[in-house]
C-alpha cells in the first residue's frame, strides 16, 4: 500500500511537529466467534480518540491505519471524506490546530498472519483464541495511531467480548459491566490509564484462556512495598501441560534480581504472561503482559536445555520492562537499546538468579553461533543500524542485534566492569525513564560511571561490522616449555577493523597420562592491533591445547595453532570444564564452517566425543551442527555415507544413555533426524508400535510425532499412519505435525499440493504454511525440489508485494533450494542482477539465501575427496 513503509525522515518529521497527549481505545471482539463472512476478512470494531498538539498551526501530518474499511474520521469536531484522507495505510491530517482530537471510527481485520489482531479456532473444542503482536509496526493493524517509538503516550483501552472470556490489556483491570441486551451474554472491560509507552508494545489477549494468578511482594528501600499481581495463561487444551508454578518461580526470581539491580521498581504495574497459539517469534515484551509462544508449554519429555531456553526466554522479555519498555530508542537505529541488553540481562540473570547456573555456557555455544553467522553475511551491519524504514527494521532483528550486541554488551562487563555496567543502567533510567533515547544518552552515563573513553569504544564495537579472528602463536624451547606466545589478531578484507579485546589466555592439559584434561594456567590480557604478546605465560609446560578466548571474555572467532588442533582431536571429550569444552566445540564448528576443517573430519569428532558430552545444551547444539555438517558441507559422494554413520551413532549412544534422562531424549530426537535407512526406519516403526523398547525412553506424543516425520519422508509411512496418529493427538500441536508430515511425503505430487498451499495461496494460518514449509522443503529428496528452483525465483517480487513481510520472510527464507548445487547460485546471481531495482529488504534476504548457499558449495569442494 502507498505509504504502508514509514521512513525514517517521516517519522523523524512527524516526531518535530507533533506531541501526543493520549489514546482512548475501543475495541469491539465479539465477531471473533460466529461463523466467517461469506466474502471478505472477517473484522471487528475499533474506534480511536487521539488527542495530540502540533507545533505549527496550520500544519499538515497522517496518522497510521490498515484497516479494509474507515467508517469516519472526525479531526477537532468536524468529520472528514473518508475516501479522500484514507489511502488504505494512512489519513491525512491537514490544517492541524495548535491542539487536536481525531476520532477514527473503523473495521480492523482480524490476523491469521500473527501481526494485529490475531484469531485462532481451536480445533481440539471450537473455542477462539486472539492476542496481538505489534512490533515493529502493526498496532497499526489494530487501532489508528502514530506508529513510530517516540511518539510515546498514555493509553486507556476498552474491550468488548464475549462475557465469559478473559480479557487482558497492558492495565490492571479497572473495571467490567454486562452489555445489555448482547446475545450471547458480552461484557464490556476497561483497563487502567498506562504510563507512556509506544504503540508496538501495547497489547490485547483475548479468549477462554486458562488463567493462574499469584503475587509478587518486595520491600523498597524506602519502606513501601511493592505489590504486582502476576498472572499466567495458556489455552484451555494445554492446561494439563502447563507448569505455572515453576513460571511464577521464575518470575519471582527475576524481579528480585533487577529490583536488586537496576534500583528501579518495575513500573507497569501488574505483570501477566501469555503462552499463545501460532506465535511467529519468541516472546514480546508488552509493558504488564508479556505474550510467549505456546511451544514453551511443553507437552512431552523434553530436556533441562529447553527449560533453560523458556527461562532465559522469560527473563529477557522481563529485563525489557526497563530496557526498551521503561527507556525506549528513538528509532529502530537503536534497537540494540533494547534488544543487545535483554539478551545479555537474560542470560546474566539466568546464571545469578535461577537454577540455571550453566546459562553462560549456552550463551557461549548457542546463543553466540547466530552472531557470527549473522556477522559474516553480506547483509551484516554494525550493531547501531542505518535503518531507513520499516522493512529495514523488521530485517533486523536478528543476530547482530539480539547476540552480537549481548555478546559485546558480557566483553563491556569485563572492560568497563561489573559494577559501573550496573551503574550505568541505573543512572540511564532514572535520566530517561518514560523517554526515548539515542546511542549518546548511554554512552554519556557509562563514560560518567567507568571512565572509559566509551566512545571510542563504541566505534569500535558498535559502529563497525563483522568479527575478529584470535589465534595462539606459541614457541617452545628444546624441554617442551613455552618460550613465547602471543594472541593473533585478524580481520576479514570487507570488515578490516582490529579491536580491543579483554580476553582470557588458557593452558589445558592431561593431569596424567591418559587423564582428563584441565586448565593449569591462565593469563588476562588486553589485546590490541595484530599480535599481542602474553608474557605471563612464558615458562610453563607445553599444554595439549591454548584456548585464546577462555572464559568466552570477548565477542570472536577462536582458532587453534596445529599443535592445540592435534590435542582436540584427541583429547576433546576428555575436557573437564564444561564452558572450555562448548567453546572449542564452537571454534571447530567455525572452521568447519569457513571451510578449513573438512566436514567428515567435524562428524568424525561427533561420532567419538559427543556421547562424552556432559552439558545435554551443548549437545543438542552439536546435533543441530552435525546435521548441518551432513547436510550442506559434506561433499555430494560422502553425503549418505555420513548419515548413515550419525545414524549408528545416535542408535548407539540412545541404547547407552541413562535411562529416563536427558541425554537419551537428545539422542533419540537425533536418530529421528538422522534417519533414513530401512534398519533406522524399522526401529523407530518398532519403537511408535511398542514391539521395539530402549530402556527408560518414555516415547510420548512429541516424541511419537518426531519418529513419523522421517518415516513419511522416506516412504515408510503414508498418509493413513500419518491420519491414524492425528486421531490420537487431534489439537493444534497434532494438526501442526500432521501437515508438515504430510508434505514431507516423498512424492511429485504431494509436493505440487504443498507448493499451492503456501506459494500460491494464502490459505493456511501462519503456523500452517510454516509446517508445510518445512514438509515440502525437508532434505533428502533433491530430485522432487529441483522443479521448483525456476519458480521460486519467478515468484519472489509478487510475493513481496502480496504477501504480508512476516509471511513474505517465511516463503523466502523456508522454500530457497538450499539443497542445490552451483546452478541454484548462478539462477540466485541471475536474479539479483535482472532485480537490481527490488526492495532493498527483499533483495537483502536473497542475498543471505545466495551466501549460506555459496558457504557450503565452499565446505563440500574442503570435504571432497583430494587425488
Amino acid at each position: 500500500m502507498p505509504g504502508e513503509n514509514l521512513t525514517r525522515d517521516e517519522a523523524r518529521e512527524r516526531a518535530g511537529l507533533l506531541t501526543v497527549h493520549g489514546y482512548e481505545v475501543a475495541l469491539d471482539l465479539r465477531s471473533a466467534v460466529g461463523p466467517a463472512p461469506e466474502s471478505g476478512p472477517r473484522t471487528f470494531r475499533s474506534t480511536t480518540t487521539i488527542r495530540f498538539s502540533c507545533a505549527r498551526e496550520g500544519a499538515a501530518s497522517f496518522a497510521d491505519l490498515l484497516a479494509p474499511h474507515v467508517h469516519s474520521v472526525t479531526l477537532n469536531g468536524e468529520p472528514l471524506n473518508v475516501d479522500q484522507v484514507f489511502d488504505g495505510s494512512r489519513i491525512a491530517l491537514a490544517g492541524l490546530a495548535r491542539e487536536n482530537e481525531l476520532v477514527v471510527d473503523a473495521a480492523c481485520a482480524y490476523s491469521r498472519t500473527g501481526e494485529g489482531m490475531h484469531h485462532f479456532v481451536d480445533p481440539e473444542d471450537g473455542e477462539t483464541y486472539l492476542y496481538t503482536q505489534y512490533e515493529p509496526a502493526d498496532a497499526r493493524r489494530v487501532f489508528a495511531n502514530f506508529e513510530q517509538p517516540d511518539l510515546k503516550a498514555p493509553f486507556d483501552f476498552r474491550v468488548t467480548a464475549p462475557a465469559d472470556w478473559v480479557v487482558l490489556g497492558n492495565g490492571a483491570e479497572t473495571g467490567r459491566r454486562e452489555v445489555a441486551g448482547s446475545e450471547p451474554a458480552a461484557a464490556t472491560w476497561t483497563f487502567a490509564t498506562t504510563r507512556p509507552i509506544s504503540t508496538y508494545i501495547t497489547a490485547v489477549v483475548a479468549g477462554p484462556y486458562h488463567y493462574v494468578t499469584d503475587h509478587y511482594r518486595r520491600e523498597l528501600p524506602d519502606g513501601s512495598v511493592l505489590d504486582i499481581p502476576l498472572g499466567a495463561l495458556c489455552r484451555k487444551g494445554l492446561a494439563r501441560h502447563f507448569d505455572h508454578e515453576e513460571i511464577f518461580t521464575l518470575t519471582k526470581q527475576g524481579l528480585d534480581f533487577f529490583h536488586e539491580h537496576f534500583d528501579y521498581p518495575y513500573p507497569f504495574g501488574t505483570y501477566d504472561q501469555a503462552f499463545v497459539p501460532e506465535y511467529n517469534i519468541g516472546a514480546m515484551e508488552n509493558p504488564g503482559l508479556v505474550t510467549f509462544r505456546e511451544e514453551y508449554v511443553f507437552r512431552g519429555r523434553t530436556t533441562r536445555a529447553a527449560h533453560q531456553g523458556r527461562a532465559n526466554t522469560l527473563l529477557h522479555e522481563m529485563a525489557h520492562m526497563w530496557f526498551g519498555d521503561l527507556v525506549t530508542m528513538e528509532w529502530w537505529d537503536d534497537l540494540w537499546l533494547k534488544e543487545s541488553f535483554a539478551d545479555f540481562m537474560g542470560a546474566f540473570s539466568l546464571v545469578e538468579a535461577t537454577r540455571f547456573d550453566e546459562g553462560w555456557i549456552a550463551f557461549a555455544n548457542r546463543r553466540k553461533a547466530w552472531a557470527y553467522r549473522a556477522d559474516q553475511l553480506p547483509s551484516t551491519h554494525p550493531i547501531t543500524a542505518d535503518i531507513r524504514d520499516l522493512q529495514d527494521a523488521k530485517l533486523n532483528f536478528d543476530g547482530i542485534t539480539y547476540a552480537k550486541g549481548a555478546s559485546v554488551l558480557k566483553q563491556l562487563v569485563a572492560y568497563a566492569g561489573r559494577e559501573a555496567f550496573l551503574e550505568g543502567a541505573r543512572r540511564y533510567f532514572r535520566r530517561h525513564a518514560y523517554g526515548n533515547t539515542r546511542l549518546t544518552d548511554l554512552l554519556d552515563v557509562l563514560s560518567e560511571t567507568s571512565g572509559r573513553d566509551m566512545p571510542a569504544w563504541s566505534r569500535a564495537w558498535l559502529e563497525t561490522t563483522g568479527v575478529n579472528v584470535l589465534t595462539p602463536q606459541v614457541t617452545y624451547d628444546a624441554e617442551g616449555r613455552i618460550t613465547g606466545l602471543s594472541v593473533l589478531q585478524e580481520a576479514s578484507p570487507e570488515h578490516p577493523t582490529l579491536r580491543p579485546h579483554r580476553v582470557a589466555v588458557g593452558l589445558y592439559g592431561p593431569t596424567g597420562p591418559g587423564g582428563p584434561i584441565e586448565r593449569y594456567a591462565r593469563a588476562e590480557v588486553d589485546v590490541s592491533g595484530p599480535s599481542t604478546p602474553v608474557p605471563e605465560l612464558t615458562g610453563q609446560p607445553a599444554p595439549a591445547f591454548v584456548l585464546v578466548n577462555d572464559d568466552d571474555l570477548t565477542y570472536c572467532k577462536t582458532r587453534f595453532d596445529e599443535r592445540s588442533l592435534d590435542g582436540l582431536r584427541s583429547g576433546l571429550g576428555a575436557i573437564t570444564d564444561p564452558l572450555a569444552r562448548a567453546l572449542c566445540w564452537s571454534a571447530l564448528w567455525n572452521l568447519t564452517r569457513d571451510a578449513l576443517l573438512p566436514a567428515h573430519e567435524f562428524l568424525g569428532l561427533v561420532r567419538e566425543f559427543a556421547g562424552q558430552e556432559t552439558q545435554v545444551g551443548v549437545l543438542q547444539m552439536v546435533h543441530a551442527w552435525a546435521r548441518t555438517a551432513q547436510l550442506r558441507y559434506t561433499a555430494p559422494e560422502g553425503r549418505e555415507a555420513a548419515r548413515a554413520a550419525l545414524a549408528e551413532t545416535a542408535v548407539g549412544e540412545l541404547r547407552r544413555a541413562t535411562p529416563g534422562s536427558d541425554h537419551q531424549v537428545a539422542w533419540a530426537r537425533f536418530l529421528a533426524a538422522c534417519a533414513g535407512s530401512d534398519p533406522d526406519a524399522q526401529l523407530l516403526t518398532g519403537l511408535l508400535a511398542g514391539t521395539a523398547r530402549i530402556d527408560g525412553l518414555d516415547v510420548d506424543q512429541e516424541l511419537r510425532w518426531a519418529f513419523l516425520e522421517p518415516l513419511a519422508a522416506s516412504g515408510h509411512a503414508g498418509a493413513a499412519e500419518i491420519d491414524a496418529e492425528l486421531a490420537r493427538d487431534d489439537t493444534a500441536s497434532g494438526r501442526r505435525h500432521q501437515v508438515r508430515c504430510l508434505a514431507a511425503r516423498p512424492s511429485a505430487e504431494v509436493k505440487a499440493a504443498a507448493w499451492r498451499d503456501v506459494a500460491e495461496s494464502d490459505r493456511l494460518s501462519n503456523a500452517l504454511t510454516e509446517a508445510t514449509i518445512a514438509g515440502f522443503a525437508r532434505p533428502g529428496r533433491s530430485d522432487l525440489l529441483d522443479p521448483y528452483v525456476p519458480r521460486y525465483f519467478a515468484m519472489l517480487r509478487d510475493v513481496w508485494r502480496e504477501r504480508t513481510i512476516e509471511t513474505a520472510m517465511a516463503l523466502i527464507h523456508g522454500l530457497f533450494p538450499a539443497h542445490g548445487d552451483r546452478s541454484v547460485l548462478a539462477a540466485t546471481d541471475a536474479w539479483l542482477a535482472e532485480h537490481a531495482d527490488a526492495a532493498p529488504a527483499l533483495r537483502r534476504l536473497v542475498l543471505e539465501e545466495r551466501d549460506d548457499l555459496a558457504r557450503a558449495l565452499r565446505a563440500q569442494a574442503a570435504d571432497a575427496p583430494r587425488g
